[in-house]
């Protein structure tokens, strides 16, 4: 056997063996960044909670959901969370208990800055709106029902001293950070009727379900929640809202809004 070729299996073993400590290398520095990144979101996601739990006043046992969408650790390290998703069921935001979804942009990871903003969505059910309905004053929630895309409920108009069922759908909306109903159709002994026929039976005693009834609920929402829309969807009504980036920071947006 040449020299040449007793060097050459030496600088073989030489160029296996630094093939073999990169290898091992790599997998150690991959394993640190799987550790690292799994590090970074529970204690992310966890915090999120928290602050969730506190802000909103929620049971120390509720049931929140957070999901951080990407890697988070250079997110982390960037300062600034892409998109962060919590959903909760049975939450109580002042007058609404509903199934919340929440959708932030921009997170901030350290206190201080504003969030981009987002969007939240509050889905009630039949209960729900009838609890939220009561609050109108002379509409009977408790014969308020859901089926897409309406509201209905039952209620009279006097006649000549007698009371007449009058069974009233209207399409739930928003205006101004309310809760609207606008009627859209009219049912009488059966038959259905438009807003122009009602008037036309019953005259002015026919007004008051004519129209449009608002509801506020910003004085009891945080005033950095903008209602936006509110539909029904199936047996549900889904009400949808612009969250302002500032909520995560400014007290202002943070405390309640006000009516009128």
């Amino acid at each position: 056997m040449t020299d040449a070729a007793t060097s050459d299996r030496r600088s073989g073993r030489k160029t296996g063996r630094w093939i073999a400590v990169i290898v091992v290398v790599v997998l150690l520095l991959v394993a640190a960044a799987v550790a690292a990144e799994f590090i970074a979101r529970s204690v992310v996601t966890s915090t999120v909670r928290s602050l969730v739990v506190t802000n909103v006043g929620l049971p120390d046992d509720q049931d929140v959901d957070v999901q951080v969408a990407g890697l988070v650790l250079p997110q982390v390290i960037a300062g600034r969370l892409d998109e962060v998703d919590v959903a909760s069921d049975d939450v109580t935001l002042g007058p609404i208990t509903g199934d919340v979804r929440v959708d932030l942009r921009g997170v901030p990871v350290s206190a201080g800055s504003a969030a981009e903003g987002g969007v939240a969505s509050v889905r009630l059910d039949q209960e729900q709106v009838r609890a939220l309905l009561a609050e109108l004053p002379d509409l009977p929630a408790g014969t308020v029902a859901l089926a897409a895309p309406d509201v209905t409920f039952e209620t009279s108009l006097s006649l000549f001293g007698i009371g007449i069922p009058i069974g009233v759908t209207v399409t739930p909306g928003a205006a101004d950070g309310d809760l609207t109903l606008t009627p859209s159709s009219f049912q009488v002994a059966g038959n259905l009727l438009d807003a122009d026929t009602l008037r036309g039976q019953f005259g002015g005693v026919a007004d008051g379900i004519l129209q449009t009834s608002s509801l506020c609920i910003a004085d009891r929402l945080p005033s950095g929640l903008t209602l936006t829309s509110a539909t029904v969807q199936g047996q549900d009504l889904v009400a949808t809202f612009d969250i302002a980036g500032g909520i995560v920071n400014d007290p202002a947006l943070q405390a309640n809004g006000t009516c009128g």
